[in-house]
Formats: C-alpha cells, sequence, structure tokens
C-alpha cells in the first residue's frame, strides 16, 4: 500500500490533536468519567476506527479495509489484558477514580511512541529475514496455549520485582493526594506513586506489546495497515478501561477467548508461511481471521453473563 508522506503527517496531527482533545476537553481535570460517558466514548473511538477503515476501502480497496478491521479488533481485544493491570495498579496504589485519566492518558501517550517504534523495527526484520514468522507463530501458539492453561488469577503486586527494582532505586513519597508524578520537599525531589504506577503501566504494554505486534504483523506486514491500527486500538483504551471497571463480570471468561486469539493467530501464520514454502492453495484468509477474532470474543461475554445470572439466581435460591 503506498501512502504518500504527507498522509502520515495528517494521521499523527490527528492523534495529537485528539490527545489535546481527550486532555483538555472532553475530560476534564478532576472529573470522574461517569459509565454512560465512558460508553459513548468507547462507541466514538471505535467508529472514528471505521471511518477510518471506510477510508482506506475507498482510496486503497476493500482488501487493506478488511486487514486493518482485522488488526484493529485483534488489538483491541488483545489490550484488554491491559485493562485488568490498569485496574489492579489503580487499586494497589489507592488512586482514586478522578486522577485516574491523567496516568492513563500519559500511559496511551507512551504506548502510541513505543509501539511504532516495536512496528516498524518488527516490520522490517520480517521484510529482511522471513524465517522469524515461524518464530512468531509458535511464540503466539505457545503464549496462548499457556494463558489458557495458567491458573494463576490472583495477582499480588507487594511481590512484583518491577515496582520494589523502582522503590530501591527512586525516592518515593507515599502521596496520592494530589496527582503529581514529582514533588519537592525540604530541596529534594521525590517521585510520587502516580509516577510508579506509570511506569509499571509502560512496562506492562511493553510487555503485551511482545505477543500483539506479532500477532497483527501476521494479519498484514503493511506498515501503515498495522501502525494505524494499532494507535487507534491504543487511544480507545482509557475510555474502554472506565466503561470495563463497570462491566467486570462480562469479561470473566475472556482471558480464554485471548488466549484462543493468539493461538489462532500463531497457527494461522505458521499455515500460510508453509503454504508459501510448499505452494498450498489452502490459507487461512484475514476475513476468517475476522470471524475467529469476534466470535471467540462473543462466546467469552456470552458465557460470562450466563454464569453470572445463573451465580445471582443461584445466592437467591439460597
Amino acid at each position: 500500500m503506498e501512502v504518500n508522506i504527507w498522509v502520515w503527517v495528517g494521521f499523527f496531527a490527528f492523534v495529537i490533536a485528539m490527545l489535546v482533545l481527550d486532555l483538555t476537553v472532553f475530560n476534564k481535570k478532576g472529573e470522574v468519567p461517569t459509565f454512560k460517558k465512558s460508553l459513548l466514548q468507547t462507541a466514538a473511538w471505535i467508529a472514528l476506527a471505521f471511518i477510518f477503515a471506510g477510508g482506506i476501502w475507498y482510496f486503497a480497496g476493500s482488501g487493506h479495509a478488511i486487514d486493518f478491521i482485522t488488526g484493529y479488533l485483534l488489538e483491541e481485544s488483545l489490550s484488554m489484558d491491559n485493562l485488568f493491570i490498569f485496574i489492579l495498579v489503580f487499586g494497589f496504589f489507592g488512586i482514586e477514580a478522578r486522577y485516574q485519566h491523567r496516568v492513563l492518558f500519559w500511559g496511551v501517550f507512551g504506548a502510541v511512541v513505543m509501539r511504532v517504534l516495536f512496528i516498524l523495527g518488527g516490520a522490517a526484520l520480517l521484510h529482511k529475514f522471513e524465517w522469524l514468522m515461524y518464530l512468531f507463530g509458535i511464540f503466539l501458539v505457545y503464549t496462548g496455549v499457556k494463558m489458557f492453561f495458567n491458573k494463576n488469577e490472583d495477582q499480588n503486586l507487594d511481590d512484583s520485582k518491577i515496582i520494589q527494582m523502582l522503590r530501591k532505586f527512586l525516592p518515593v513519597k507515599d502521596d496520592v493526594s494530589k496527582p503529581h508524578f514529582i514533588v519537592k520537599e525540604n530541596g529534594k525531589h521525590y517521585v510520587t506513586p502516580f509516577l510508579i504506577a506509570l511506569i509499571f503501566i509502560e512496562l506492562s504494554d511493553l510487555l503485551f506489546a511482545v505477543d500483539s505486534i506479532p500477532a497483527v504483523l501476521a494479519v498484514t506486514q503493511d506498515t501503515f495497515i498495522v501502525v494505524t491500527s494499532n494507535i487507534f486500538a491504543v487511544l480507545g483504551l482509557r475510555s474502554l478501561f472506565f466503561a470495563l471497571s463497570k462491566l467486570l463480570p462480562m469479561f470473566r471468561y475472556i482471558k480464554y477467548a485471548l488466549a484462543g486469539i493468539l493461538a489462532f493467530i500463531g497457527a494461522k501464520m505458521l499455515i500460510n508461511e508453509a503454504g508459501k514454502m510448499f505452494d498450498w492453495q489452502f490459507a487461512i484468509s484475514n476475513v476468517a481471521s475476522l470471524v475467529v477474532i469476534v466470535g471467540l470474543l462473543a462466546i467469552a461475554i456470552i458465557a460470562s453473563i450466563a454464569k453470572t445470572r445463573w451465580e445471582d439466581e443461584h445466592d437467591k435460591a439460597k
């Protein structure tokens, strides 16, 4: 897909403008987003992504548009793991809901920069060393299987090596009464739990990107499609987080859907690459990938709702 340099400039100008509007207009300082507002903002981000897909369809054809939508939904679904980390981190540090948006804003900004660098590096490596596709495929299948059978549901950040290391090397003042990343007291600067939480979120996103970026590169290696689908998925994370925090019962089985998606994408990568090598007629299309991603997410959500309702009825019957 040939993309003019000014299209790239225009896209990143749009991203910066939306981030500024999000911080200064759509989410006022110290305001806790309501559930309704969070849902509306999530719907707006999704709508923008599909409008962008429509533009790709019009200017570059349906194939590239389907690649974008598949990559976007893949990244959006895999990003749900990040959201559970956000909930865990904010609860651990005792950061109030009215201050969480500021931490998430800078977290998303950092995630956008890191993912662009990761994608450019990953795409360059794949163009030069095509055999890496097999390693990525095996890694994704392994990660999906491991996630599916992982029974460790309870995570305790007290045991986190990252937080222990940050507290060891940084002067920390445990004050979350004001949303400052760095404070000065008696002539000395201290970092606050806000900055520790932000660093932890950035490092967590870096680890998740190790899974998600190879997955989207299995959909397409078109740099513009991969970058834009990733960024649109990341931009909607903040509003999705505040909506998700009210809908946790709907996502109790989401881990299994994400595990299935990772394993499927890894298998697709291996099958399609082997098909190129041995000149097979069979290949898994991105349309099939789109159906599998949506189907697994729908099954997980329906099963979660059904389980929650059964538990509620069982409790009432006692």
